[in-house]
């Protein structure tokens, strides 16, 4: 997502991250499946949260940490401009996503081994943005929470995440991203898919130039199905979620075009 519309602090340096370099990433983070799906995944869970996980991850499928994601859509960088991106997305260690807007604005935002990175080009020659540091890295780990969404396998109590619900549609999880901890809300449909997540995130909305924890989250407007898990496909995310500064935060409209589950085992 946009380093602008993340709302971190930008600093010019010096490099930016080779084509290679950024592949060293990705590799890094691709985490194989750990057994299988079962009905035994889902005990002692409550019921809200058995729908959601029962309805998102199909019996039987590989128990996948990691995916490969392809997505399309609209950002907005002071107006809004169409996207393109590819995304390896591994909820509880972090993301690389790689994306070109309006066919001229092309890099990339990462997060791992607990430090997050914005490299960003305009025409692949003129640097916009570099922008890294604690305050980057912190915000960017929350962003690989909210994302964790795409990955329902990941969200499995096997993987050391905590359920709890509220009544029968809000539910909230309790993880940690490179042991930093997390906390996501979600509200359901009646069938159990995702309506809507909202959660506390760093960051500086505003360009004040001091972080703090703002609402971030939005709207899950469709959900289909890829590689035994079904997903929300379409959204709108972005900064003030369920207050009345929503209409300015929003930023980030996507659909996916294309998951895939990464599932071949490993420790």
């Amino acid at each position: 997502m946009s380093a602008k519309h993340e709302a971190l602090n930008i600093k010019e340096k010096s490099r930016t991250l080779t084509a290679e370099a950024l592949a060293g990433i990705e590799s890094n983070l691709i985490r194989g499946a750990v057994g299988a799906f079962a009905e035994a995944d889902l005990d002692d869970l409550p019921a809200p949260v058995r729908r959601y996980l029962g309805s998102a991850i199909s019996s039987g499928i590989p128990l996948a940490r990691t995916a490969r994601i392809r997505m399309r859509g609209h950002i907005k960088i002071g107006r809004w401009l169409p996207f393109r991106a590819n995304e390896v997305l591994t909820p509880h260690l972090g993301f690389v996503w790689a994306a070109r807007a309006a066919g001229l604005i092309s890099g990339s935002d990462h997060y791992a081994q607990g430090r997050g990175e914005m490299n960003w080009k305009l025409a692949g020659v003129l640097r916009v943005i570099h922008a890294e540091g604690p305050d980057v890295s912190r915000s960017a780990a929350e962003r690989a929470a909210a994302e964790a969404v795409w990955v329902p396998t990941a969200l499995l109590p096997r993987f050391d995440v905590e359920w709890t619900a509220d009544d029968e549609t809000h539910v909230s999880a309790r993880y940690r991203v490179e042991g930093k901890p997390v906390h996501v809300h979600y509200r359901l449909t009646q069938d159990g898919h995702l309506r809507s997540v909202v959660f506390d995130r760093w960051g500086d909305p505003d360009n004040t130039g001091t972080f703090r924890t703002y609402p971030f989250g939005g709207e899950f407007t469709s959900h289909a199905a890829f590689d035994g898990v079904t997903v929300p496909d379409s959204g709108r995310l972005g900064w003030y979620y369920g207050t009345n500064r929503w209409n300015e935060g929003e930023f980030f409209r996507y659909q996916i075009t294309d998951l895939e589950l990464i599932t071949g085992l490993s420790s």
